[in-house]
């Protein structure tokens, strides 16, 4: 055998794609089992029964696809809607309760979403869009999330103070260092308030990067500084535990209060009276 010796440029100018096949066992089993599923609209709950009884891995597959979440989103779905059954979310919780295990999932959605998915006709547009959904899209929406919640927070800004940052460091109690926030008032040297928003299942904010900020912030403000965080997602009820550390920040008085979507009118009044009391 002669000796060989090769370069870079060689190789690189030899690489192709290297064809594969992204259908293993488990893909196969599972479109085999939609091929032989017959679902007409309207779908009930007796349906998605019936769905998990046959097949109760493949079936929960099929609805997270169908409601366009990834495992790990879909998980923490399940672990939120179910977080008040003892059983858990899983094979089981359905298995003792099939009726009630349905009728989480369709309070949550599912029935929507099927009924849609069902009754739509595909064409090749289809097809390409479904593809850049699945992987640039699910990107894209856990920012969307995030920047959704920040917009929330901002039009209430905006009608309460006339000045504000957004999205800057703010210099910290000795002028010697910063901690970023998505909102400081009136400016970021030494604000009187900082606001963070976190919207859980949004790009960057994971539960552990929440407690992580959060102590950022709590650490580099004045004592004299008012706090606000601003969070939601149904998720949260998956994780707990983290949640409750944000509530022990807020009832040490490391933050003044937590506010979610629902509690609009709480934050909106609150900030009124801040903005009286420090002549904002």
């Amino acid at each position: 055998m002669r000796r060989i010796t090769q370069t870079k440029e060689q190789l690189i100018e030899k690489l192709g794609e290297v064809a594969t096949d992204w259908k293993d066992t488990f893909a196969v089993d599972f479109l085999t089992f939609l091929d032989e599923l017959s679902l007409n609209v309207p779908i009930t709950e007796a349906h998605l029964v019936q769905i998990l009884e046959r097949d109760y891995e493949t079936g929960i597959t099929f609805f997270r696809l169908a409601l366009e979440q990834s495992k790990d989103e879909f998980t923490e779905t399940l672990k939120a809607i179910f977080f008040n059954n003892p059983n858990g979310y899983g094979k089981l919780a359905f298995i003792i309760h099939p009726t009630n295990y349905a009728r989480t999932l369709a309070e949550y959605g599912l029935i929507t979403a099927l009924n849609q998915l069902v009754s739509r006709t595909y064409s090749w547009r289809d097809l390409v869009q479904e593809r850049l959904k699945l992987g640039r899209g699910s990107a894209i929406k856990g920012q969307r999330r995030g920047k959704n919640l920040e917009d929330f927070v901002e039009s209430i800004l905006t009608a309460v103070f006339d000045e504000f940052e957004i999205r800057k460091s703010f210099l910290g109690a000795k002028g010697l260092t910063t901690a970023k926030a998505d909102f400081c008032i009136p400016s970021t040297q030494h604000p009187s308030i900082v606001i963070e928003v976190k919207a859980y299942g949004a790009t960057g904010s994971k539960q552990s990067d929440v407690i992580g900020d959060v102590q950022k912030i709590i650490f580099e403000k004045r004592s004299d500084t008012y706090f606000i965080l601003v969070t939601d997602g149904i998720t949260w009820k998956a994780r707990l535990r983290d949640l409750e550390r944000l509530i022990e920040f807020q009832n040490y008085g490391d933050i003044y209060r937590i506010y979610t979507q629902k509690m609009r009118e709480e934050l909106l009044s609150d900030l009124l009276q801040l903005k009286s009391e420090l002549n904002l």
